[in-house]
């Protein structure tokens, strides 16, 4: 490959140091390299961050600057180009952000030998509904939470599967997440590690109520519906859905949110031939 477009992050990359030494190194090569700065705050119109606008439509890969959770607010924006994402950590602990700093220059002679493979990750589509109105929706790369808003409580969740009621969590909130997720919120609490390229669908309370609660594994196909119950005392309770711990819409009593399968999905750079069992054991130093 020899077209390339970065979107950094600027509170990681600071004076945006790093990746001017990538793109002169890339354009040193003979390559193509666009640039475009991660925005700092929500950007007006569809888009969070990064306007895929101004991506050409050659491009053949995107290399991220900053981490993990740049990684996954780049991906939401661009994953209708269908231009492979390649993650490079300027931050601590990263999955999705294979290599940091110290192995930019290896890693960038295998793009341009074509020395890498391309993986196709699971995303969720959530939509919100109140009075039977769509009032949100998002996709997420990592994961779907349901929670309270406001003060320290637990709060009434009714989950049905394909719409057949399944359970009630009455907890802090729940988690619906992605293979790809599984390493990110839903393990903080306590649940399973799930190989990236696995399709199905992992379901974690989040402080449940119970002392018989645990994660739950479905299938990609099945449509996950979470409806907000009501408050003690049967007062109206208040909710938040939040996409990739990014954006969010509020909800209330009675509001459901319908989690589903995508129908799109995130192509990540993979350069290193080690397997996700080596990459889970040196990340999580076991």
């Amino acid at each position: 490959m020899d077209k390339f477009y970065i979107i950094t992050n600027g509170q990681k990359d600071k004076g945006m140091e790093v990746t001017r030494q990538v793109a002169s190194y890339l354009e040193e090569r003979g390559c193509y390299c666009g640039i475009q700065k991660l925005s700092e705050g929500r950007m007006e119109g569809l888009y969070r961050y990064t306007d895929p606008g101004r991506i050409p439509a050659d491009t053949q890969c995107i290399i991220v600057l900053g981490g993990d959770g740049t990684l996954l607010q780049a991906a939401r924006d661009v994953v209708h180009t269908g231009i492979p994402l390649f993650g490079i950590n300027m931050g601590t602990l990263g999955y999705l952000a294979e290599v940091d700093r110290t192995g930019i220059q290896p890693a960038l002679d295998k793009l341009l030998q074509d020395g890498y493979e391309v993986e196709e990750r699971m995303m969720l589509k959530g939509t919100v509904y109140h009075e039977g109105k769509v009032i949100g929706r998002g996709i997420a790369l990592n994961d779907i939470v349901i929670g309270r808003e406001g003060p320290l409580r637990v709060i009434c969740l009714r989950n049905y599967v394909n719409g057949e009621y399944l359970n009630v969590y009455n907890a802090d909130g729940m988690i619906v997440a992605t293979p790809t997720g599984s390493t990110g919120y839903s393990l903080s609490a306590g649940g399973p590690i799930v190989a990236p390229e696995a399709r199905m669908t992992v379901i974690t309370p989040l402080a449940p109520h119970t002392l018989n609660s645990r994660s739950i594994i479905l299938p990609a196909k099945d449509v996950i519906t979470v409806e907000i119950g009501e408050g003690r005392h049967e007062e109206q309770e208040t909710a938040i859905a939040t996409f990739d711990g990014d954006t969010w819409t509020p909800m209330v009593t009675g509001d459901r949110i319908v989690i589903e399968k995508a129908q799109v999905s995130t192509r990540i750079i993979k350069l290193s031939n080690l397997s996700f069992v080596e990459v889970v054991r040196r990340k999580m130093n076991v």
